[in-house]
């Protein structure tokens, strides 16, 4: 009986220890290509770069303020969306978002940062992948240890170079001709919570172009 046990849970340890490596090994290749191309494609668009520091401004005012939750943003080229808000109305968002571009013009760069943003984790995920794949083509170590040691290695300087590559790559704070338009929210057809979260789309304007940024 125990060996009934034994001999599906060994197997499926040993498929484990084949299949992740394989699996990280291809995920490793993708994101060598994948991810700088998302980087650059981001570092080309003025207007993305900026709403992406407006963003990250009003998250980190409204943290300062009512503490680190559950928000979460996404620029895009009329403004910036916010999830995980609560119930904070549309004044709040709106000045916070006000509070945040102010801070920026004022010279208050390190607000156009945040941490937990989709950059630094693209950054950790490529580091990781570029460590994996130098361990793999050096020593050969296709296997749990060397994907545990490249995990730990991005986890510490994964975070380091997700701020570096934001301020390089994917925000602008050159934000003097920005201006905020307003503040619409959705799901366009609102349904039951928690099925349909709500969102707060900022909008972003250019007043040099007299166009949407």
């Amino acid at each position: 009986m125990l060996r009934l046990i034994i001999l599906p849970v060994a197997l499926f340890v040993l498929l484990g220890l084949l299949v992740i490596p394989a699996a990280f090994t291809t995920r490793s290749f993708l994101n060598l290509f994948q991810i700088p191309g998302e980087i650059f494609r981001v570092m080309g668009q003025k207007a993305l770069r900026r709403n992406h520091a407006l963003e990250h401004a009003t998250i980190n005012v409204l943290e300062e303020r009512y503490g680190r939750g559950k928000l979460a943003g996404s620029a895009c080229e009329e403004g910036f969306r916010l999830w995980g808000f609560r119930n904070l109305g549309a004044p709040v968002l709106e000045e916070a978002s006000r509070t945040g571009l102010a801070r920026l013009r004022a010279g208050e760069k390190s607000l156009a940062i945040h941490d937990r943003c989709g950059t630094s984790l693209m950054t950790a995920n490529l580091i990781s992948s570029v460590v994996f794949l130098l361990l793999l083509w050096r020593t050969g170590l296709f296997n749990l240890a060397a994907l545990v040691v490249t995990l730990l290695l991005a986890n510490l300087v994964g975070p380091l170079f997700g701020r570096a590559v934001q301020g390089y790559f994917t925000v602008s704070t050159d934000v003097e001709d920005m201006e905020i338009v307003g503040v619409e929210y959705g799901p366009e057809f609102p349904g039951p919570l928690p099925l349909s979260p709500r969102w707060a789309l900022i909008r972003t304007s250019n007043l040099r172009a007299g166009l949407r940024s």
